[in-house]
């Protein structure tokens, strides 16, 4: 049976819990190397929130990282985080609310002549057994240690809100009923909801016109619209204002600019939840739009980066000495070199921290490797799609050199039949992209002193026209629609059978 292990932000919260269970703070889970390292490892998240960038939301996020069964899950938080993210399964419950507080089968007397009440509900259970089912049910939904869920009455019952709760909240009755659903839960073996499939050839791309740096420029998605007709697949353009017809369609390709804290994430989640082929699929984004995330990742699979400390305002002093000047500082979830600052002295190193860490409360520190460009291999279903060289800036050190006002400068680029791209670079490529998943990647590498090293995984890669497809002109567009196609007859057989 795998080890289990309770973690809390502040030492008094363990000391509420019951003599026997395994308590450490997030600190030493952070950073203990016993518990980077081990791989059978159950982690029941206790901490004291679980907003963005928290330190709660950086323990299951490195726990993900290290291979670890983490409860709640980064997905989890995040679905929770507000209505806009969480609405699409409260409205699969509220069916079941109903039934169970106000239909013809109605199963609980507590209820009657109210028009609101709430429930807290600790791994899936609450003291009101009548509602023991539907607890059960919304835990599945959404799996926390705690949660407290309003219900209101307004011509029929429904869920009102649905938030984590956090055990240093608890009165002592709580915190005995906490206890009691906590034992039966440790007993039981964890496991993932099953998603819904739907059958039809339509496929939805997400963009944003009026996104200054699009993944695909205009040119890239008519050639995709057209390629799509060609292979039987009717494509259509669609935008952040279509979220309400997303399940019309039977997958989802985004081409906006992607991050969990706005509507790319949401789009993406629900057309999961509707059974849908979609890319880039959440998990991807999870991993891919958070750098502290990837590094933990990268570095527990053994795959060469350059050299990489996750870091806190208490570290920095450590830094100079580690590193040296210039180093690299990283914001978590930047994108098109948005974030990322180079220091190149003490005084430096102090302003753009405090700039970085009002944002997170842990940041990248990283060495410093010049290389006149980057390779970045895309990579579909686990192989190889294309090799694109981008230059850096001129007079920068990074691709893109932002100008304020939204403007940016960019480097020149240059497209490589993938046998002429050096070994190394490719076979680096596919081991950290297959860490993500089996989508759509772009893995950004240097070549230095002989070898390639991984500086990022995009999960929304850039398909320019006249760009990345630069070798394989239509076929680049023709291999991305086919994985689709193939996905889709694959749940339709699995489906059939």
């Amino acid at each position: 049976m795998a080890t289990q292990v309770i973690v809390v932000e502040n030492p008094a919260d363990g000391k509420a819990l019951e003599a026997g269970y395994p308590v450490i703070t997030v600190s030493d889970y952070l950073t203990r190397p016993e518990y980077i390292r081990q791989k059978d490892l159950r982690v029941i998240n206790l901490c004291r929130s679980y907003r963005y960038l928290s330190t709660g939301y950086y323990c299951s996020l490195l726990g993900e990282a290290r291979h670890h069964r983490v409860v709640p899950a980064v997905k989890t938080m995040l679905d929770l985080s507000s209505k806009a993210m969480y609405g699409l399964d409260v409205e699969d419950l509220d069916e079941l609310v109903h039934e169970t507080m106000g239909g013809k089968r109605r199963r609980s007397r507590e209820v009657e002549g109210l028009t609101g009440f709430t429930l807290e509900i600790y791994f899936g259970h609450t003291i009101y057994a009548p509602l023991e089912e539907l607890a059960r049910q919304i835990f599945e939904t959404f799996p926390a240690p705690l949660l407290r869920v309003e219900f209101e009455k307004e011509g029929t019952w429904r869920i009102a809100s649905i938030k984590p709760l956090f055990l240093h909240k608890l009165t002592a009755g709580q915190t005995a009923s906490f206890i009691e659903a906590l034992d039966t839960y440790s007993k039981k073996r964890w496991r993932t909801p099953r998603s819904r499939t739907v059958f039809r050839y339509d496929l939805a791309i997400l963009h944003d016109p009026a996104d200054p740096l699009p993944p695909s420029d205009p040119k890239a998605l008519k050639k995709f619209i057209r390629i799509g007709k060609d292979l039987g697949v009717d494509i259509e353009l669609i935008g952040k204002k279509d979220y309400a017809r997303l399940a019309e369609y039977d997958g989802l390709f985004i081409r906006s600019t992607t991050s969990i804290d706005d509507y790319t994430y949401r789009f993406a989640k629900k057309a999961q939840s509707e059974g849908m082929v979609v890319i880039d699929d959440p998990e991807s984004i999870l991993r891919c739009t958070n750098k502290v995330y990837l590094a933990e990742l990268l570095k527990a699979n053994r795959v060469a980066t350059p050299r990489t400390r996750i870091i806190r305002k208490r570290d920095l002093p450590e830094l100079e000495a580690e590193f040296g000047f210039p180093l690299v500082l990283k914001i978590p979830d930047g994108s098109f070199s948005r974030g990322v600052v180079k220091a190149e002295s003490a005084e430096q190193l102090q302003r753009h921290a405090a700039e970085l860490l009002r944002e997170s409360e842990l940041i990248l520190a990283q060495e410093y490797m010049y290389t006149e460009f980057d390779w970045r291999i895309g990579v579909l279903n686990r192989e190889p799609l294309y090799a694109s060289q981008y230059f850096m800036s001129k007079k920068h050190w990074q691709i893109y050199k932002h100008e304020g006002g939204g403007r940016f400068a960019s480097g020149a680029y240059k497209t490589w039949p993938l046998e002429e791209v050096p070994a190394k670079v490719i076979s680096v490529a596919l081991k950290a992209a297959n860490l993500i998943g089996d989508g759509l990647y772009g893995v950004d590498l240097k070549m230095y002193r002989g070898n390639a090293y991984v500086i990022e995984v995009n999960d929304n890669p850039s398909l320019e026209s006249g760009v990345e497809d630069g070798v394989l002109k239509d076929a680049l567009y023709r291999r991305i629609i086919e994985e689709f196609v193939r996905r889709m007859e694959l749940r339709r057989s699995n489906r059939r059978g």
